[in-house]
């Protein structure tokens, strides 16, 4: 508010400073609100800042009670006749792999075509059939061709429609040769392909079944499964990627070592686990400092009755406290049944200082990992919903981060309370606008009144000095 410099003007009155002094006086109220309001929006932040803490532990918690995705196992072989790819459940073990066959899957080629826009068929019906009939398949393929579509071209064109168990092409020798090629989708004896028409003429370019003697087709590549020998056990599968021997691990043949087994060695790795507990370490310690910092307590000098301006925000809250405190509770809780051999922390290299801080003894996890990796997936996961450290770690962080948890609860409180705060500034600032406008008021009429008396004495006095004169 500015001061209004006409009061007391042409008189002997210095209203202008006592309007200002009075104003000065009047926005004091204003300074518990607006004090109050700088503290509870330093708290929202402090808060922010902390939430963010909780965040990633809460991130590093669910990482580590999902012990299936970092629990692993890699490859230290080179192999060149197949390559591997091995799943969470891979154990480690050393297997000598000799790959005699490959699986491939069955082509045909049809007759000689003059051209491949040339109807081929009999002209007299209406409609016919192309049958593909394969063992492996539940139902056989059949493609109906109209009377004036049975070109190659569009006998490759109604079969690769359906995208079913076959797929067909056209191959061009020369101006006035073309052949129809057929391939079976899979590989492997099971999907081995019979084809037949209820087209006679058709027939002649169109037919094929390996118990005949004659076929209007010719088989270009037969169907075969792949066969490969894994620590002296003869394994047979239609196709070349072979997902179950050993079990957690994927092999997928690319050529025969037929007399020359290559080793395929399998190792544990720890890293991935060894990084996952860590990260929850290192997220764990990094919300032990923000705690603190949040809760910074100095003391003052004696006689002194300000708090020191270091102090943190949330000094002496009772959520946060109660936060940090079934957090902390978490680190010492028993997990596992009596067949375990891990039921805390500290049986996995995982130890608490006296500042509260994690430390991890990488040792010992790997340690643990190499001889009871069992025990410590047990001990970490437990049942994935109730049970397991990070599993409850997990769910103590869902529910205090949660909408209803007590860090919204906690928020919301400091939010509400800045809003009461806001419209009390308002209400107090409204009520010394009004004030100081009666002020000015009232100002202007004892200056209106002050200067009209001082022009009434001067009138007197010109008057008695006249008489006197």
């Amino acid at each position: 508010m500015a001061s209004i410099s006409s009061l007391g003007a042409g008189t002997s009155l210095d209203l202008n400073t006592l309007y200002d002094n009075l104003q000065t006086a009047e926005l004091q109220k204003l300074t518990p609100i607006t004090s109050q309001q700088t503290s509870y929006k330093a708290k929202l932040t402090a808060w922010n800042v902390v939430q963010t803490a909780l965040n990633k532990v809460q991130t590093a918690a669910a990482a580590l009670q999902n012990t299936s995705a970092i629990a692993s196992s890699k490859i230290t072989s080179t192999n060149s006749a197949f390559s591997t790819t091995l799943a969470n459940t891979a154990s480690a073990g050393t297997y000598s792999v000799e790959v005699s066959h490959l699986a491939s899957a069955q082509s045909l080629l049809s007759a000689k075509a003059t051209s491949k826009d040339t109807d081929l068929g009999d002209s007299s019906m209406a409609s016919r059939t192309v049958t593909i009939t394969q063992p492996g398949q539940k139902n056989p393929m059949i493609v109906t061709l109209d009377a004036d579509k049975t070109s190659l071209s569009d006998i490759r064109d109604a079969i690769n429609k359906q995208q079913g168990s076959a797929t067909a092409s056209i191959i061009k020798a020369d101006d006035n040769s073309y052949y129809l090629s057929i391939t079976s989708r899979d590989s492997g004896t099971i999907n081995e392909m019979t084809i037949s028409t209820n087209d006679s003429t058709l027939a002649g370019y169109i037919g094929y079944d390996k118990t005949s003697a004659t076929n209007p087709m010719t088989q270009k590549v037969a169907a075969a499964d792949a066969e490969v020998n894994i620590n002296g056990v003869n394994i047979v599968r239609s196709s070349n990627t072979i997902t179950d021997a050993p079990e957690g691990v994927t092999l997928n043949l690319t050529k025969t070592n037929v007399g020359s087994p290559e080793t395929l060695t399998i190792v544990k790795d720890n890293d991935p686990m060894v990084k996952a507990v860590q990260d929850f370490a290192d997220a764990y310690n990094s919300l032990q400092t923000t705690i603190g910092n949040q809760t910074k307590y100095t003391k003052v000098d004696q006689g002194n009755t300000t708090q020191d301006s270091s102090n943190g925000d949330l000094l002496g809250d009772g959520t946060l406290r109660n936060i940090q405190t079934r957090l902390r509770s978490m680190l010492s809780s028993s997990q596992g049944d009596a067949t375990s051999s891990i039921h805390i922390l500290s049986q996995i290299g995982v130890t608490q200082d006296i500042s509260g801080k994690l430390t991890v003894d990488s040792t010992k996890l790997n340690d643990a990992l190499n001889n009871k990796s069992v025990d410590v997936v047990n001990f970490l996961s437990g049942d994935g919903k109730t049970t397991g450290f990070a599993t409850q770690t997990t769910n103590l962080l869902n529910d205090i981060l949660g909408t209803d948890g007590s860090l919204k609860n906690a928020t919301d409180g400091i939010n509400k309370t800045l809003k009461q705060l806001s419209d009390q500034y308002d209400r107090v600032n409204a009520q010394i606008t009004a004030t100081m406008t009666r002020y000015k008021t009232q100002f202007t009429s004892l200056s209106t009144l002050v200067s009209s008396l001082d022009q009434t004495g001067s009138y007197l006095t010109q008057q008695f000095n006249a008489m006197n004169g």
